[in-house]
């Protein structure tokens, strides 16, 4: 039945289906087992984060808005390699996807080494500057929580790199497992660190770079194994290859300002709910983290999308990257209705484990029913095709309609719902809706149109 479900109406030979719906569940679960791992253990770590005291719980919160932006950056790096390898691996040209692997672990490990030098060299500056008017403990909590955090940019970044190098391969399982375990590391770090060391905010810190570093040395050390259609040697580290940088970043530096650009209006967002009262700041940073479990699936397809169209486009069979953008769309759309009606059950159930008000419970569920249920109508053309035609080479259309759709309406329709018409939160939530409406329409307009097929990438 499902079978049924997924597959589009125009079918290509089976010489042209290289991956099977067996191998597209193979590449598709470990990611979402990933993701899920990821959200809850974040849940844990910011409950054990409140332990070690409100100054380390602001502290970090503060920090992670920092962080999050030059998170997006090293992903933006390792989506960009991915598209690029993919591409190779599709064209049977493995030798220049191999030194694509070593190219864009050598940039990301650089530009992490570059961003956090210049963070650590001027990060009292910095935090003082933005978060100036905080309590002296907080101000140092802060300090101390983005010195060590930033001491692991060079290792997350290796592992964003050696991750998109397998999940180009479409071996998802490796980076499932070594993600479950620096999560394992990262957790019980915190536990030893806040409850047994009582070590305030460097007992949640030091665990993260540990982590990290697991993490990255296992991927790296696998990126050398030569059983693998895709393995890395030194030489491809430590040789800098102007043209295939020059690829990695024509896809990445897009990708990097428009995530880049979404964090500062979420920003920009939160302090126009900071208008709205206790009651309405309380129920949006749940629903926040609500959000982020309900729109888990559409995270998950993207870099399946990355992977599948990449390698597609790379063999120069455009008829097989249209057959599995219309299947992969199904897949995203179906597994979008499942998870977000299921999932706003738990919520009903979950939300009644939180101390809060009836009104701020109001304003939660309704907040929630308005994503979920345009999550299933919008949120599969908006992100997941986004990644598509990104995969194809089309990044600078992606990059300016996101622009425009983020900064432009997202942000101008909540003054206008929110402050002006008087709707509070509820008018924020709206305007994140009609964002979405916008890259929903103008997505499937351009993938329609076909000129995404007209780019060459390598």
């Amino acid at each position: 039945m499902l079978e049924k479900i997924i597959e589009p109406k125009k079918q290509i030979s089976k010489e042209q289906q290289i991956f099977s719906n067996k191998r597209l569940w193979q590449l598709i679960y470990p990611i979402l087992v990933e993701q899920i791992l990821i959200l809850l253990v974040g849940i844990a770590d910011t409950l054990i984060v409140s332990y070690a005291g409100e100054s380390a719980v602001s502290g970090v919160s503060l920090v992670n808005q920092i962080n999050n932006i030059f998170i997006i950056v090293f992903m933006s790096l390792a989506s960009g390699g991915a598209v690029i390898v993919s591409q190779y691996i599709g064209r049977n040209e493995l030798d220049k996807g191999k030194l694509s692997s070593g190219q864009l672990i050598m940039i990301s490990f650089v530009i992490s080494i570059i961003i956090g030098a210049i963070l650590l060299v001027s990060r009292e500056i910095l935090l003082r500057f933005l978060f100036g008017k905080t309590e002296v403990d907080v101000m140092e909590a802060s300090i101390t929580y983005l010195t060590i955090t930033v001491l692991s940019f060079p290792a997350l970044a290796v592992h964003q790199a050696c991750s998109a190098i397998f999940r180009s391969m479409a071996k998802t399982k490796i980076t499932m497992y070594v993600s479950f375990l620096m999560n394992v590391i990262n957790l019980s770090g915190n536990m030893i660190g806040v409850f047994l060391l009582k070590a305030g905010v460097k007992g949640v810190a030091i665990p993260s770079l540990i982590s990290r570093c697991v993490a990255a040395f296992i991927m790296l050390v696998a990126c050398f194994y030569r059983k693998n259609i895709i393995f890395v040697k030194f030489k491809y580290i430590f040789h800098f290859n102007k043209e295939i940088i020059k690829r990695i970043l024509h896809i990445a530096i897009p990708n990097a300002i428009e995530g880049g650009l979404l964090e500062a209006a979420k920003v920009v967002l939160n302090s126009i709910v900071a208008l709205f009262g206790t009651s309405q700041i309380a129920a949006n940073g749940v629903s926040q983290n609500l959000f982020n479990m309900s729109s888990l699936f559409s995270s998950v397809m993207g870099p399946v999308f990355i992977t599948v169209i990449g390698q597609c486009v790379g063999a120069k069979d455009y008829e097989a990257a249209d057959y599995y953008m219309k299947k992969l769309l199904k897949i995203s759309y179906t597994g979008a209705i499942s998870w977000n009606i299921t999932f706003y059950g738990i919520i009903l159930l979950v939300i009644k484990l939180y101390d809060l008000t009836e009104e701020t419970v109001k304003l939660i569920l309704i907040m929630c029913l308005i994503h979920n249920f345009f999550s299933i109508l919008f949120h599969p053309c908006t992100f997941t095709l986004a990644s598509g035609l990104r995969a194809a080479g089309d990044v600078k259309f992606t990059l300016y309609s996101g622009i425009f759709s983020t900064v432009v309406v997202r942000v101008l329709s909540a003054f206008i719902l929110g402050i002006w018409l008087n709707m509070g939160v509820i008018g924020v939530t709206f305007s994140m809706v009609i964002d979405w409406s916008v890259r929903f329409t103008v997505n499937l307009l351009r993938y329609k149109s076909g000129k995404w097929k007209t780019f060459e990438v390598i």
